[in-house]
């Protein structure tokens, strides 16, 4: 399945193996993994899996996260989109928005722009009724873009013993959000 979808700066496309070193930017930094049970990648091999896995998802599930393609230079410069979630936990399934970017990149709106782009695929596209999202709970940047996005907090619980806010976007909401615009 190839994704292939445009914003005012960025193109949101499938994982591909060409991406290795750009991820490896990305997930090797100890920063970029601090609200993320501060963990960061340590070899390319990792990266191959995970490419491989998201690639995986598009087959499974029909959906996966986007890398973030600057449209100007071509760099990936992370993920965003949506992502379906099976909870071990609760046997609950869901569509999760997501994204994580080279800290080089954060502050420049990027995660907004591209996550309006996912969230409008999910709700024309896909035709969800809802859409969820995750943030831990010290990671103000990501509750301040997830709250500009229109989700609501619904819930507060722990991953890997973090604090973690649960975050949801009926269709409702969207549909009410993109009238007023």
């Amino acid at each position: 399945m190839n994704f292939y979808i445009e914003t005012n700066r960025f193109i949101l496309r499938e994982f591909r193996e060409t991406d290795l070193d750009d991820l490896f930017e990305l997930d090797s930094d100890p920063e970029v993994h601090k609200y993320l049970g501060n963990n960061p990648v340590k070899s390319k091999e990792d990266i191959a899996k995970g490419i491989e896995f998201v690639r995986q998802q598009y087959k499974d599930s029909g959906i996966g996260r986007w890398i973030v393609e600057d449209k100007e230079t071509g760099e990936a410069l992370g993920w965003s989109g949506l992502k379906y979630e099976t909870s071990d936990i609760d046997q609950s399934k869901y569509y999760d928005l997501g994204y994580r970017l080279k800290r080089k990149h954060w502050g420049k709106g990027i995660a907004t722009e591209t996550s309006e782009a996912a969230i409008e695929f999910g709700f024309d596209n896909l035709n969800l009724k809802m859409i969820s999202a995750a943030a831990h709970k010290e990671n103000g940047a990501s509750n301040h873009v997830l709250q500009k996005l229109g989700f609501k907090q619904t819930n507060e619980f722990l991953w890997e013993k973090e604090p973690c806010f649960w975050y949801d976007l009926p269709l409702s909401v969207y549909l009410e959000k993109t009238l007023q615009s």
